[in-house]
């Protein structure tokens, strides 16, 4: 994982690339996510722009999803990959009467 540690500008000194809209220290990271998760981003980022005029980013979901998941006091030390992570964070907040989504698993693949 490559981390990039981003200081603020100096002052009177302009700053290039897209501006800053946190007040609080951040690093840019590179993760690999699958198509499928990128198109689900998309289609979240999209539904929320159109039923409250909302504009999101990719990122911006992902950075809420990790802090509300932080946030929700959800026990993940005992974890032992990232399916069975992905499958506590999924039973933590699904709703009753919802059928689960199929996420290709490759150790249970029918």
């Amino acid at each position: 994982m490559v981390v990039k540690r981003t200081p603020h500008a100096a002052p009177g000194r302009a700053r290039r690339g897209r501006p800053l809209i946190h007040d609080e220290a951040w690093s840019k990271v590179s993760v690999v996510l699958m198509d499928r998760q990128i198109v689900r981003l998309d289609r979240l980022v999209s539904e929320i722009h159109r039923s409250t005029g909302a504009v999101l980013t990719r990122a911006g979901v992902i950075r809420a999803l990790v802090d509300g998941v932080v946030a929700s006091g959800l026990d993940v030390s005992r974890v032992s990959s990232e399916f069975d992570l992905r499958d506590r964070i999924a039973s933590r907040f699904k709703r009753r009467g919802l059928k689960p989504t199929a996420f290709r698993h490759p150790h249970r693949e029918s």
